[in-house]
């Protein structure tokens, strides 16, 4: 990329989008643009093309989306496909429409099949059944690949693909209610230890398998991908390794400093029992991950106490 060029950052306020804008900064790119939900809808189409008309970016990273964790996947599954769906529609649309250089689409690890081999590869993609509390939010970022293959297909524009694995850091969703396992479990940790509470309830059993990268890395990744890949092929992004819930609770509750028992409430959903991503094919581009867990998790908490 041009260190000049004027970079759009699509959802540049949340966790990846804001770490995506911190690692442009420090790399020494200096036209970096953003809008808030308030000055931009991003499902409004034409509010879009009259923006895309008006700032003409020549690259683009689309990191806005409607996200959350398996509450707010499950019982909300209308909302997560359309939102998504629009938001990602007019945006890939526009960037063609308006001639961007060259756009980065930001998956999910969720787009692949529940009972995927594993680690999961890329080619796993549509070669069987989605995991139900999260099937209209995979939908919806497959659909956004595919877009993504087929522009480049048909038109030859330059827009490619990346899929992270579950990620944390500064910026991160500690809602409750709509929140991923990872911020949730660091907030519920810090309000028992303030509170004095013998006991933290967990979701699940704890022993579905899971991946974390830590969001500054993602970042990385992604302005590393805009720099030096242009293949059809979505890329995996992740560390290549795996915890079980219960290590990674057991994990928080250190960093926390929680006391107390931790209880596994098995009448909660898993969700996936494994979701160990395959990294090698990024791996071999030149890029790896830097940030272990336990210094990513101490890193979201001093955060999570400074701002929240």
């Amino acid at each position: 990329m041009n260190k000049g060029g004027k970079i759009y950052v699509a959802g540049h306020r949340g966790l990846v989008g804001s770490a995506i804008v911190r690692n442009l900064r420090e790399k020494g790119y200096t036209n970096i643009i953003g809008k808030t939900h308030k000055e931009l809808d991003l499902m409004n189409q034409a509010d879009v093309r009259s923006f895309f008309e008006i700032e003409k970016p020549e690259y683009v990273f689309l990191a806005a989306a409607k996200v959350g964790g398996i509450y707010a996947n499950s019982t909300t599954p209308a909302d997560f496909i359309y939102e998504n769906m629009e938001m990602q529609n007019n945006v890939i649309k526009a960037s063609h429409d308006f001639k961007v250089t060259k756009l980065l689409f930001l998956g999910s690890s969720c787009i692949y099949p529940k009972n995927c081999p594993q680690p999961i590869k890329e080619e796993y993609l549509l070669s069987g059944y989605l995991e139900p509390t999260n099937e209209g939010y995979a939908i919806a970022k497959i659909a956004g690949l595919k877009m993504c293959q087929f522009f480049k297909k048909q038109y030859g524009d330059n827009f490619i693909s990346c899929m992270p694995t579950n990620l944390y850091g500064p910026n991160d969703n500690f809602d409750l209610n709509n929140s991923h396992v990872m911020p949730a479990l660091i907030r519920k940790f810090h309000e028992a230890k303030i509170n004095n509470e013998s006991v933290v309830e967990v979701w699940g059993s704890g022993k579905p398998l899971r991946e974390f990268l830590y969001v500054d890395d993602m970042a990385d990744a992604c302005v590393f991908l805009m720099e030096n890949y242009d293949g059809e092929e979505h890329v995996n992004v992740g560390t290549g390794k795996e915890l079980t819930i219960r290590q990674l609770a057991e994990m928080i509750k250190e960093v926390v400093g929680f006391t107390g028992e931790l209880k596994f409430n098995s009448e909660k959903p898993d969700g996936t029992m494994r979701k160990l991503l395959d990294v090698s094919k990024l791996e071999d581009t030149g890029w790896k991950y830097k940030v272990e867990m336990e210094d990513g998790i101490k890193i979201a908490y001093k955060w999570y106490c400074e701002n929240l």
